[in-house]
């Protein structure tokens, strides 16, 4: 080997080892700005749920754990009470989940499954991503002056023919109630409950589907015992993140729920809801009531911070088995 060749040598090992160098301290510097942001997202996390605790501790002192199982709501003699808002938040949020569900699964389905024309999918998954994009005090107003007037009927004719099934009875409907509210947030969850599980269904491998076909199993076969059994861990996760999307969502209930301070088994009566509660009455309330509204507030963080716990708890389960 000449002198130029080494000479050429020497100068190439020492250029990769700069970028070595560079590589290590930019892998470096990302896994430290990471880190900084994750424990941020936590530092803020844990900074809001104590700034709201600490809003709410003269109502946490003078009511104690009977705030949550009380029924009276009266800033008049400061009685609070939010076990009818705690009803009906979970009860709204289980409606929309009920109905966003199937649907959610059955249009990922039609649109990775090969039963949707190729000119079809790209329209139809546009425009459920822009279902997200509406603004929830615009499906307020539709829920209002659409929807109630189309839906009223169906609603009576529940009352009327299915009223001996305690969920449709009580008096006749007249438009605001929790039925009305699970079905708008149903709209609003499901987009998330398909995109999340269209993805899943895109990234599981092309060879389970085949093996399945060549095996014998029909195409229904395939989705139902091949398909959705290895992807339910991101369908449940759809699912937790459209539930946890529904129980904080503010303006549809606030609008739509009624605002009736009442625990009604009917889903045809009005209701109240945890964030319509605080959305109505935080403008013009007294510290005392303050206090109690955080409180609620309070109550329903520590509701969705369940939801997450358990939906972690599933997924992880689900994950293992798989």
């Amino acid at each position: 080997m000449t002198l130029a060749e080494q000479s050429t040598g020497y100068q190439r090992s020492q250029g990769l080892e700069k970028r070595n160098s560079t590589a290590r301290v930019l892998d470096v510097g990302f896994w430290g700005l990471t880190l900084l942001l994750a424990i941020g997202a936590g530092a803020v996390l844990i900074w809001v749920i104590l700034q709201t605790a600490d809003s709410a501790m003269p109502a946490i002192r003078a009511f104690g754990p009977g705030f949550i199982f009380g029924t009276t709501w009266n800033p008049v003699t400061n009685v609070y009470g939010v076990l009818p808002q705690i009803y009906g938040t979970l009860i709204t949020s289980f409606i929309a989940v009920a109905l966003a569900v199937p649907l959610g699964i059955g249009v990922a389905i039609f649109l990775t499954e090969g039963f949707a024309p190729k000119w079809v999918t790209t329209p139809i998954a546009f425009a459920i991503e822009l279902i997200v994009a509406i603004p929830s005090v615009v499906l307020g107003i539709w829920g209002i002056f659409v929807l109630i007037p189309a839906i009223r009927p169906f609603f009576r004719f529940l009352n009327a023919n299915f009223g001996w099934i305690p969920i449709f009875g009580g008096g006749t409907p007249r438009g605001n109630n929790l039925l009305l509210v699970g079905l708008v947030l149903a709209i609003m969850i499901v987009p998330v409950i398909i995109s999340i599980t269209r993805s899943t269904f895109e990234v599981l491998p092309r060879d389970m589907r085949t093996g399945s076909l060549a095996l014998g199993a029909t195409r229904w076969e395939t989705i139902l015992r091949v398909l959705i059994p290895a992807g339910l861990s991101g369908i449940i996760s759809s699912v937790m993140l459209g539930l946890g999307r529904a129980l904080g969502e503010t303006m549809v209930s606030a609008m739509l729920v009624g605002n009736a301070n009442r625990i009604d088994i009917s889903w045809l009566q009005p209701g109240t809801t945890i964030t319509a509660l605080i959305a109505s009455q935080f403008g013009e309330a007294g510290r005392t009531q303050v206090a109690a509204l955080m409180y609620a507030g309070l109550v329903l963080m520590i509701l969705s911070l369940v939801v997450n716990i358990l939906a972690e708890v599933v997924i992880r389960r689900f994950q293992n088995v798989e």
